[in-house]
């Protein structure tokens, strides 16, 4: 799929780095010689004792704290790059859904003003901000940008409306972005479906084995397999650009 010599050496940053697909990015691309920051939340003790378990392994990440639903996660997008001395890898995963249980969709008084800015500031905006941070490096690396959609991103399903409204969105921004950032940086964009990942822990037996035999792999997926086609993406693919690519077993079939 791809060659670790196209990923050695490569300067990566990973937006929501430190658990689920982010996580999976990181130990896949720095296994294979990438140098990679790792963005999560500031404060958060978890996702600093992931990096330096990663670290003490020999893996060559550092953090990168900071919300990317702040306007903020700019200055630290910029400050990475400083480290790494260039970028030419951006990975937006950073994501939140907000609820353990669906909002059904006919549910429309249960969605705040609050519950909207929260879900469009870290799933859209937060994946603008930092590729608006990163793009002088991209374009000059010629580099990617793979942002992480998701298969509800159609509005059939989802844990709410702004999920899924966030999620299609991110699919217009990528294809904005292609066009923007051309030719020197590609831009494209992975929409898992059901993934086994700490943000899906909580849905119990009887809703995850419903998934799987909705999916004509009838299984749900894992957050390795989504790694390796959003790295795939940043190493290869190089004719590629503006393109989405569904990763839900069959499910949407």
């Amino acid at each position: 799929m791809f060659s670790e010599s196209a990923i050695a050496g490569r300067k990566v940053l990973v937006t929501g780095g430190a658990s689920g697909i982010g996580l999976a990015c990181v130990r896949l691309l720095a296994a294979k010689g990438a140098r990679v920051a790792i963005n999560h939340l500031p404060n958060d003790s978890q996702a600093e004792m992931t990096v330096t378990r990663l670290a003490d392994t020999g893996a060559d990440v550092f953090s990168c704290p900071a919300d990317v639903g702040d306007v903020a996660v700019e200055a630290a997008v910029t400050d990475a790059i400083d480290r790494l001395d260039g970028l030419d890898w951006l990975i937006n995963n950073a994501g939140v859904g907000l609820v353990r249980e669906p909002i059904p969709f006919a549910d429309l008084d249960a969605l705040s003003e609050e519950f909207w800015g929260t879900i469009l500031s870290v799933n859209l905006l937060g994946a603008f901000r930092c590729a608006r941070a990163a793009a002088p490096a991209l374009r000059e690396a010629g580099g990617a940008i793979v942002n992480v959609s998701s298969a509800s991103a159609e509005g059939k399903r989802g844990t709410s409306i702004p999920y899924s409204v966030s999620k299609g969105g991110l699919v217009t921004l990528t294809r904005s972005l292609a066009k923007a950032l051309a030719p020197q940086v590609r831009v494209n964009a992975v929409a898992p479906g059901f993934i086994e990942t700490p943000m899906t822990e909580q849905r119990d037996a009887q809703y995850r084995d419903s998934v799987a035999q909705d999916c004509l792999l009838k299984r749900v997926g894992t957050a390795n397999e989504v790694a390796e086609t959003i790295v795939f993406l940043c190493s290869a693919g190089g004719f590629m650009t503006g393109e989405v690519i569904t990763i839900d077993g069959g499910r949407s079939f």
